[in-house]
């Protein structure tokens, strides 16, 4: 009966201990989505030591005016269709767009496509740069 009393008396902190843990689960289960967010670090160790391929949704003029060095270009509405996907579908997919928003949903389609290593870079293109990590341009 004391515990019952306790948590009547002081729900506010059992509130707020429930909001805290909500807010540390939820990293864990918005990963689970699309295989998580990655920062331009961890992209690079993935290309580096795992065989990691960079996959660029922009579209094409997006992509020719400005793309992370060795990233493929498939373009989001295309994605389903592209031959420019790695046939391993076990290796890890490190996507990429100006923003990041794009990607998201990219990662999402190459999941359900089979593709489970699937991961975004967070902070787009845009953290690529910030990194000061090589960029090329199409022609």
């Amino acid at each position: 009966m004391n515990f019952l009393n306790f948590l009547l008396a002081e729900w506010y902190l059992v509130l707020v201990a429930l909001v805290s843990g909500g807010l540390l689960f939820w990293p864990m289960v918005n990963r689970g989505t699309y295989g998580g967010k990655i920062t331009v670090n961890e992209a690079v160790r993935l290309i580096n030591r795992e065989k990691g391929v960079l996959i660029d949704v922009s579209e094409p003029a997006e992509f020719a005016a400005a793309h992370a060095a060795g990233s493929r270009s498939v373009p989001l509405g295309a994605i389903e269709k592209s031959t420019n996907l790695p046939k391993n579908k076990a290796l890890p997919l490190v996507v990429v767009c100006p923003s990041g928003t794009r990607a998201m949903r990219a990662a999402a389609t190459l999941k359900k496509l089979g593709f489970e290593n699937a991961r975004v870079l967070a902070g787009g293109l845009a953290a690529w740069r910030e990194a000061n990590l090589p960029l090329e341009k199409s022609t």
